[in-house]
């Protein structure tokens, strides 16, 4: 059976990606730091540009940079819209699409909401009142500890000036996604994560992700997943069950 190709799509850093070095003893494995975020140029050099089809563009370079014919997109948290737009654009090599704290939307809104409306306001006056806090404790305490020490350090030293980090982290939380629609647009195998106990994303949101796709496979974890053995270890499932099938 041929390695898997992984796509890791981040919500800010590849740093967030704790668990690349467990992936890549059995898969390749990509990521990289959204435009405006470490090293990464913001096009146009003008942060208020900056919007999630940027991010799609730096994903589908790196799929070009590594020549890949055939790859899985794997997302979590705010990058799940990131890894099924990138689906959505170049559906063809896609061989599936796996999402941590899988929703349908980015709602904060309404009955049924798929994020915590309360707990995102709070994080973005932290940012506005004190970015420094903001940036070494309140994303440490956002994903419930899944990040230790050192990454956070490492996190802290990719990210951006307060005007450039404002755009990237409101262009995340304040605009739902049609990630549902274009999920029902994709012929393909996918793979839903749900963070038990999260604060952010709601346990509603994941039901009715299972609700819409009730042929995706389906996996329950204790933290972030891209900072979770357990989602680790149901992604090497997921991934050696589409090759073997197809």
């Amino acid at each position: 059976m041929p390695r898997p190709r992984l796509l890791l799509c981040p919500q800010f850093t590849e740093v967030e990606w704790t668990i690349a070095p467990q992936l890549s003893e059995w898969a390749e494995v990509a990521t990289f730091d959204a435009p405006g975020v470490g090293a990464e140029p913001m096009p146009g050099g003008d942060p208020m540009g900056f919007d999630r089809e940027l991010v799609v563009q730096r994903a589908l370079q790196e799929i070009e940079r590594l020549d890949w014919d055939s790859y899985f997109v794997v997302g979590d948290a705010w990058g799940t819209a990131t890894a099924v737009r990138v689906a959505a654009a170049r559906p063809n090599p896609v061989l599936g699409l796996a999402l941590g704290h899988a929703s349908l939307s980015y709602q904060r809104e309404g009955r049924r909401p798929a994020v915590s409306k309360e707990v995102t306001a709070a994080m973005t006056q932290l940012l506005r009142s004190d970015y420094d806090s903001f940036v070494r404790y309140g994303m440490t305490q956002f994903t419930q500890g899944a990040f230790d020490e050192e990454t956070s350090e490492r996190i802290v030293a990719r990210f951006p000036p307060m005007d450039v980090a404002s755009r990237v982290w409101e262009a995340n939380v304040e605009r739902s996604e049609p990630i549902g629609e274009l999920l029902a647009q994709l012929d393909l195998p996918m793979l839903l994560a749900k963070h038990d106990g999260c604060l952010v994303f709601t346990a509603e949101g994941y039901e009715d992700a299972v609700r819409a796709l009730p042929g995706a496979r389906r996996t329950s974890i204790s933290r972030a997943s891209s900072a979770s053995d357990e989602f680790a270890v149901a992604l090497k499932d997921f991934c050696e069950g589409v090759l073997s099938e197809g």
